[in-house]
């Protein structure tokens, strides 16, 4: 193994293994720090850990614990993978896990960046934009767990790390990338914030980044990183899997309630209210019997607008509610796997680690991709396809899109 990577959840890790698979290389997706050593033939391991929400010493923790079984598989250099949106509050989890890891790995001066202008996230002056708006005005300001009220990466970082901060502005990054390294060694022992807002400045950071141990930032960082280790463009091999399927949603951002609304259009569909499974009103049996009953494949969500889910909140406290959700949509995961359900798609960060961890897998095969970020993915030994999908990612038909490509019918 050449490459690591620590993903704070689930799609984030399937995010950023599309983007090394397709660049070239053979790469492997764990559901939390395996117990047995690597297949020899993976150059890039990514290993997915559900830490962003937790206390931050518990993601300290787990995270150096998987450095430290990447590092015995060999791997050169560690990437720790965070949302595009960095999503954190300011009692962590970027910035204390970032710290630890650079001082675990003895680099003193660590680029973060988490643009993807694929997806529409850019860094311009240190301020994170989505598409056109700030972040602080898309719609993440109403985030159920880690909402984000401040576009300034700076300021957000320096609340969450004794490091210093610095800054390398775009008009840096285009002069290439021995000035980026200039830049990082001028800054001394911080955390530098990158400016990127086209693929091609994510390349010259990915080249800049060749001899460091340690880089912080979304999957966009990685588009530069295989060229690193000698490897080119692949397009993986699919053949799809057949037979029930199921949509499960509990993203509750603006692309995911379009999402919702669209397949509802065309599929049976079933609200699972916060409410609803906080007092027991409903009941895992009879919402897999009612799933299983459905001859196109049903959605199941618990998405609402952040004045529903704000309200519920007040009401069962915001841990209370979100536990029950997860423990829900884990429970239900397990049942419609034994019950022969082969294909998952579902939307959200937490809903995904609720799911795979329901599901008890291990291992992830890396498909083709279905949207940018997201790429069809296979339980390693089992006739089981999902997709996993950050809340904002995906067009408004990506539900049936998915299931298509899972199927490998498109």
């Amino acid at each position: 193994m050449k490459l690591g990577v620590i993903a704070d959840d689930f799609t984030g890790a399937s995010d950023i293994a599309l983007m090394l698979s397709e660049g070239g290389m053979p790469t492997a997706q764990y559901v939390g720090i395996p117990g047995t050593t690597a297949d020899p033939a993976i150059e890039a391991g990514v290993i997915g850990l559900k830490t962003r929400t937790v206390p931050a010493q518990e993601a300290i923790t787990r995270s150096l614990e998987a450095c430290d079984w990447l590092k015995a598989q060999g791997a050169e250099q560690i990437v720790l993978k965070i949302c595009s949106t960095f999503d954190s509050t300011d009692a962590g989890n970027i910035g204390p896990v970032a710290e630890a890891l650079a001082d675990w790995l003895g680099e003193t001066s660590v680029l973060v960046c988490p643009a993807f202008p694929e997806n529409g996230r850019t860094v311009f002056e240190g301020h994170l934009f989505v598409k056109d708006r700030l972040l602080s005005e898309c719609g993440m300001q109403h985030h159920p767990l880690t909402p984000m009220t401040d576009p300034d990466l700076r300021r957000v970082l320096a609340r969450q790390t004794s490091w210093p901060v610095g800054h390398i502005p775009v008009s840096t990054v285009w002069t290439g990338p021995d000035a980026i390294c200039r830049s990082a060694e001028e800054a001394g022992k911080a955390m530098v914030i990158v400016d990127a807002i086209r693929n091609d400045d994510l390349l010259a950071i990915g080249q800049a980044a060749k001899s460091r141990n340690l880089l912080v930032g979304g999957s966009g960082i990685a588009l530069g990183l295989p060229e690193n280790f000698g490897f080119s463009q692949h397009i993986a091999s699919w053949t799809g899997v057949t037979g029930k399927a199921v949509v499960l949603s509990g993203s509750c951002s603006t692309a995911t309630r379009g999402q919702v609304a669209a397949y509802k259009s065309i599929a049976p569909s079933r609200e699972l209210a916060a409410d609803d499974i906080i007092t027991k009103r409903v009941s895992l049996q009879e919402i897999l019997e009612w799933t299983l009953m459905q001859e196109h494949a049903p959605l199941l969500y618990s998405s609402a607008d952040p004045s529903v889910v704000a309200a519920a909140q007040e009401r069962f406290g915001r841990e209370a509610s979100a536990e029950a959700i997860e423990s829900l949509f884990a429970n239900l995961a397990a049942a419609l796997s034994q019950a022969g359900v082969q294909r998952i798609v579902v939307a959200g960060g937490e809903t995904s680690g609720a799911v795979v961890s329901g599901l008890d897998a291990h291992t992830l095969e890396i498909g083709p991709k279905i949207a940018a970020g997201v790429p069809a993915l296979k339980v390693s030994g089992r006739p089981l396809a999902l997709a996993l999908k950050s809340g904002n990612f995906g067009g408004p038909d990506f539900f049936q899109e998915a299931l298509a490509v899972l199927e490998g019918s498109a």
